[in-house]
């Protein structure tokens, strides 16, 4: 017979090398059964014909008890054989089942968190865009006047800044305004201050907002590109957004003016002669960015 294997080695083997193994003793067991069965006939046959006697008829018995204690059918083992096999192929196949779910949902997370990320940026864009759309194309900025100052000596300048669409509101930080003075080819800046002192003010822009700028165009040696006139540039930033606590939706614009003006005690007579100019010279002229 068959010695059965060490329980050690048993539970060593694979699930696949154990399937194996149950075949192979199944199968010694019908080839042990068919010779067994083929002895017994060739016995009865030999009773049958008078040759045999009484070791014969023993042997006879002993086989047929033999086969008794043996597996009657097929139907004993087998269930055994085909249960393993499908319940380890039922086994690898909720493995398979489970890696294939978990990819499944990993690529379907990647797929969400690239999905969001790809929104979160278009609605940043979108703000963006949003943003600087109000802060040019929807604010006007514009020079209203230009005054002499009871000190004979300084200028009060006023620009204007327009909301053009009021249905958005935006939230300017205005600073004041820098003011510069062309000297030989240079740009010298020169004082210039807010009215009341303050360094910078917020307003909520609905409509039209007004700025007050006191400056003095205090050099010796000015160029004069204009026959009796200064040449002097403005230069405006102002920080904007939407939301009065901003994070970085904030916008930075600077606008810049060009004027010829007239200084203090200057011949009106002899500018008009050397421009052949009509009347009296205007204390400024505003020129095109340049």
């Amino acid at each position: 017979m068959t010695n059965a294997p060490h329980p050690s080695l048993v539970e060593n083997l694979s699930d696949a090398d154990k399937d194996t193994l149950i075949a192979h003793l199944w199968h010694d067991v019908q080839a042990e059964r068919s010779r067994s069965k083929r002895l017994e006939e060739r016995l009865l046959e030999l009773e049958s014909a008078g040759s045999t006697g009484k070791v014969g008829a023993n042997v006879l018995q002993r086989l047929r008890r033999t086969s008794a204690l043996a597996p009657r059918s097929g139907q004993d083992v087998a269930p055994l054989q085909t249960g393993l096999g499908r319940g380890m192929g039922f086994l690898r196949s909720r493995a398979v089942l489970g890696a294939a779910l978990f990819l499944a949902l990993a690529f379907a997370l990647d797929y969400a968190i690239g999905r969001f990320q790809h929104y979160r940026m278009d609605g940043k864009r979108a703000a963006a865009l949003n943003l600087q759309h109000s802060a040019y194309e929807g604010l006007y900025v514009e020079l209203v006047n230009i005054a002499y100052e009871p000190d004979g000596k300084s200028y009060r300048l006023t620009t204007r800044m327009t909301n053009v669409e009021p249905g958005r509101s935006i939230y300017v930080m205005q600073t004041p305004i820098r003011v510069f003075e062309q000297s030989g080819l240079a740009w010298k800046e020169v004082p210039a201050r807010a009215p009341n002192g303050e360094s910078a003010t917020v307003t909520k822009l609905t409509g039209a907002q007004t700025y007050e700028t006191i400056f003095e165009p205090n050099l010796k040696e000015w160029t004069e590109l204009m026959p009796g006139y200064m040449h002097i540039r403005f230069e405006s930033i102002g920080l904007i957004s939407q939301r009065s606590d901003p994070d970085d939706d904030i916008v930075e614009r600077t606008d810049r003016y060009y004027v010829y003006l007239k200084p203090y005690g200057a011949d009106d007579d002899a500018i008009r002669r050397r421009m052949n100019y009509q009347g009296r010279p205007p204390l400024y002229m505003p020129m095109p960015p340049h």
